[in-house]
């Protein structure tokens, strides 16, 4: 498994899931919609955790830096 996320695509996510996890604490989410939301922000955080995104492959989406070789 090949990383697909840059620093910043991870950095996002994780925020965007603690967000969406003191929103669901604080009961200003409820029901199904904080239920959704928080299994997509288990999702985040689960993808940021590894640095791979299964959607990224199929889009054949990247936002991880390419490393460029060089020479020793």
């Amino acid at each position: 498994m090949k990383n697909n996320m840059g620093t910043w695509d991870r950095g996002l996510r994780t925020i965007a899931a603690l967000v969406i996890a003191a929103l669901v604490v604080t009961k200003m989410l409820t029901g199904t919609l904080a239920i959704v939301l928080g299994a997509v922000a288990a999702i985040f955080l689960v993808t940021s955790a590894i640095g791979f995104c299964p959607l990224y492959v199929i889009f054949k989406f990247s936002t991880c830096r390419i490393k460029k070789d060089t020479p020793a």
